[in-house]
């Protein structure tokens, strides 16, 4: 069985940090690489970098994980969009989840 991922998007990479990190603190979860998107609208956000977080685990342990995460990136710039994949048993999923533009200028 697949292990669950948790997708938590967020405004800005230190506010990924901090949920990342409240996230794995609460949890026994790993994380995927971090991903980033820049949109058209950047200027019109409150931070104009929109970054990814991946929690993985069972689902019970990313839904933990994911309150937590959601919890700390409301304190910090806040949260984009949230979704818990229960399942994710297709293989384009799972490389779709290694796809990271951090490291890409």
């Amino acid at each position: 069985m697949a292990r669950a991922v948790g997708i938590l998007e967020v405004y800005g990479l230190t506010c990924a940090f901090v949920a990342a990190d409240a996230g794995c603190k609460a949890a026994n979860v790993t994380l995927e690489v971090f991903d980033k998107n820049k949109p058209a609208h950047a200027d019109e956000l409150p931070v104009p970098l929109l970054v990814t977080i991946k929690f993985r685990g069972n689902v019970s342990e990313v839904e933990a994980a994911m309150e937590a995460g959601i919890k700390a990136a409301e304190t910090v710039s806040g949260v984009v969009q949230h979704y818990v994949i229960p399942n994710p048993d297709d293989p384009g999923v799972e490389k779709m989840l290694k796809i990271s533009a951090l490291d890409k200028f």
